[in-house]
């Protein structure tokens, strides 16, 4: 090919990526319009292993639990508190509102009491069930038809027994009540409103403002006007601590890739003192950091806030290529660009290929986040590296300027020591021996998914005032309770919570919420009706008898209440979302429990022994063993990254190769034995990092190796180095614990990398 024809190529390549990055403009614009951003904290984490039965139970607790946000609105009397949560109420009521206000009125009690009371008879509790074997029981009913709160012959002779307001006051639970219309609960120096609330969109599916924060402190300030006093509020459930994530997300976007935007405009400005380097960078930046949202949405379908977040890290990596270009131009002036660009490909695409490999290692593991994060990162590397080796020769025809900052740290590198048989080798040699021998053994593996869980404080203390008024069910833990029917799901629980109520006698659990509460099997009503029947018979009899009166004619058998119209009733709507139903040919139903003892879970767990159909659920244990064994896997993937880039530097530099690949594996192992003294856990985020370490570190012996003992080489090295650093230690400094075990890792891993690398290089050719 002719210089003409090779120049032609090369310019009609560079016109083609202008129309690629065209095309990103435009569908930048049309994304950023759309904003198709997700928060689900739960999207980095990898899929559980599940049947289709508890498939369908977790997704109908993500997508009904996780809307509900329970709010306790409090004053020291009953007037003010009524007040104050009708003022509350009226609030979150307008249509502006994120919330839906869950009805909780007397109509809905009434309609309640009007639908159950024509099966009232097979509804019992365990004590009254207890209650009935006494013998005493007639005697008692007797006694109540003459006591003053009977309300006479009429109103005894419906339930003599007395059991009817017994299980609603069961029902209620939590000494609830209903008072003016409202759900009210009763402490020693405060009356406090129940209102259920429920978001409009689901928890982590938020865009990253402060929408129900914002409204509850609006409704919270209306009730403080309306009551005219002293008014608590507090306000627990997963919404608010997804959006409190959503927000830090959001937040962390901007600090962390603003922060190491300017880390690189000064890093560069230093180095090269002009404009031009700096805006052709930030031109490489930009382009890149598209490329990686464009494809992910097209890859996706959407982007997760986290992948921006980790994205606004690939600054500090994207920019080793345009650095290197014009440290390498201001050591070598009057070389042509296309020419410079020719000497400098075989290592810049090197160094592509190891980091878009490492970033690509990421996807292995079934973590639908983290392989966006690979995607993302992978493509805008590429668009970058494209951006420079396209355009760079092209745009960049001025003299390059020198910087006496650049000529200083390009000189240092004939200061640096090398690897030799001397003694400071050797004792520098010791020292690390020393250091991974001392904190390698520190070091602590931690899989446990709450470690990575970090809501603010504030609401962590409202949750547990709540918990100290109220028993909230947990949506991470539950018996999941399967059948062949209807009938036979609903036997099988009631067998379950026979079991828990001995749990809540012994004060080993708060309570449960169960379908079977307030739809007995049909079973157990006709059971307990023919129970309840029997003993009105003889009651009413013997006050028949004492009255002089005939005997009552026998009622006929009772008939249970049907699941379909239980289901279709509004009654049902609280625990609609708990009944399964059909699902693949299996029934199912949930029973969530409140009131859990971290430490008593095992206890728990064990309820469900010997029970047909019924398990227990721990999605935390269970999502805390796949983080474990996926830490295993990608560990072993670790090593074969390590041997598969052993051989790719082998085939390029042959017996010489170990000098570039040495220095990552060691800062390596050393970062691990740091992270061991400052005891910082070892997480399967912090062996993704090391895939990244891998990828990134090589980059710097290849650079050395590429041109020995050149001090543009170092320079570029330096200030990629430095601008990574800068980059993930932004990183480490996230509030969300996986990126902040992630960038910490690296933030270590970097740094030392930067200082061993220098060490390694063949010695310098003897003077002739």
């Amino acid at each position: 090919m002719t210089e003409a024809a090779h120049t032609a190529h090369w310019k009609a390549l560079a016109w083609a990526w202008l129309l690629a990055v065209a095309a990103l403009a435009v569908h930048q614009a049309g994304f950023w319009r759309e904003a198709r951003l997700d928060s689900d904290v739960m999207a980095l984490l990898p899929g559980e292993t599940e049947d289709a039965l508890q498939q369908a139970a977790n997704a109908r607790l993500a997508g009904g639990a996780t809307r509900q946000v329970v709010v306790l609105v409090g004053a020291p009397d009953w007037a003010r508190t009524r007040r104050a949560a009708d003022a509350f109420e009226a609030r979150l009521a307008e249509a502006d509102s994120p919330f839906t206000v869950m009805a909780g009125d007397d109509d809905a009690l009434a309609s309640a009491l009007g639908f159950y009371a024509g099966h009232r008879r097979g509804l019992l509790t365990p004590a009254q069930r207890a209650q009935l074997e006494d013998p005493g029981t007639v005697e008692l009913a007797l006694a109540r038809l003459y006591s003053p709160g009977a309300g006479g012959f009429g109103a005894w002779r419906e339930d003599p027994l007395g059991l009817w307001p017994a299980w609603w006051q069961a029902r209620a639970g939590n000494g609830l009540s209903s008072r003016d219309g409202h759900l009210a609960v009763r402490e020693a120096s405060r009356d406090w409103v129940l209102l259920r609330l429920e978001s409009r969109v689901p928890a982590f599916q938020l865009d990253g403002e402060q929408h129900l924060r914002e409204a509850l402190d609006a409704a919270r300030a209306a009730a403080a006007e309306a009551a005219a006093g002293e008014v608590e509020v507090i306000a627990g459930g997963v919404p608010l601590h997804a959006e409190a994530a959503a927000v830090r997300a959001r937040t962390e976007v901007g600090t962390i890739g603003l922060g190491s935007l300017l880390a690189v405009v000064a890093l560069v400005w230093l180095a090269f003192r002009s404009p031009r380097p700096i805006l052709m960078v930030s031109a490489s930046l930009l382009v890149g950091c598209a490329a990686g949202v464009s494809v992910t949405a097209l890859v996706f379908g959407q982007v997760h806030l986290l992948t921006l977040v980790f994205g606004a890290s690939l600054v500090g990596v994207a920019e080793d290529y345009g650095i290197h270009w014009f440290a390498s131009r201001q050591a070598q002036p009057a070389l042509p660009p296309r020419t410079m660009m020719q000497r400098l490909l075989p290592a810049l695409a090197l160094a592509l290929v190891t980091s878009a490999l490492a970033y690509l290692a990421l996807g292995i593991a079934p973590f639908p986040g983290l392989r966006q994060m690979a995607v993302f990162s992978a493509a805008g590397l590429a668009a970058a590296f494209l951006t420079v080796v396209l355009w760079f020769p092209w745009l960049d025809r001025a003299a390059p300027r020198t910087s006496t900052i650049a000529g200083a740290v390009g000189r240092s590198l004939a200061r640096w020591p090398r690897l030799s048989n001397r003694w400071p080798t050797w004792l520098g040699v010791a020292a690390l021996a020393a250091v991974l021998a001392t904190g390698l053994p520190k070091l602590a593996v931690n899989d446990d998914l709450r470690s990575l869980q970090a809501s603010p404080p504030a609401l962590l203390a409202q949750e547990a005032r709540l918990g100290r008024v109220l028993g909230l069910p947990s949506p991470a833990q539950y018996f999941l309770v399967e059948g062949d029917d209807a009938e036979q799901v609903r036997e099988r629980e009631e067998a379950l919570t026979d079991r828990l109520a001995h749990l809540v006698a012994r004060d080993r659990l708060g309570g449960w919420r169960a379908v079977t509460d307030w739809l007995p099997s049909s079973a157990r009503q006709r059971e307990d009706a023919a129970r309840v029947q029997a003993i009105e018979g003889r009651v009413l009899a013997r006050a028949a008898e004492l009255l002089g009166e005939a005997p009552p004619p026998p009622e006929p058998a009772a008939t249970p209440l049907p699941l379909a119209a239980w289901l279709a009733h509004p009654v049902s709507e609280p625990l609609r979302p708990l009944w399964l139903g059909a699902v693949e040919g299996r029934w199912g139903t949930m029973v969530l429990l409140e009131g859990l003892d971290p430490s008593r879970l095992p206890a728990l767990a064990a309820a469900a022994d010997g029970l047909p159909g019924v398990r227990w659920v721990d999605r935390s244990a269970t999502i805390s063993r796949v983080l474990a064994h996926y830490r295993h896997q990608m560990s072993a993937w670790l090593l074969a990254g390590y041997a598969a880039v052993a051989l790719a530097l082998w085939l390029r530099f042959g017996r010489r190769a170990w000098r570039a690949w040495m220095p990552t594996a060691l800062a390596a192992a050393l970062s691990l034995a740091l992270l061991g003294w400052l005891g910082v856990p070892l997480q399967l985020f912090g062996v993704l990092a090391q895939l990244l370490l891998l990828g990134v570190g090589v980059d710097y012996g290849i650079f050395l190796l590429e041109h020995r003992d050149d001090p543009a080489s170092w320079l570029a090295v330096s200030l990629g180095a430095a601008s990574t650093l800068l980059a993930f230690g932004l990183l480490a400094l996230s509030a969300t614990p996986a990126l902040h075990s992630f960038g910490l890792t690296l933030l270590l891993g970097i740094g030392l990398v930067w200082l061993i690398t220098p060490c390694f290089r063949p010695a310098a050719p003897a003077a002739t």
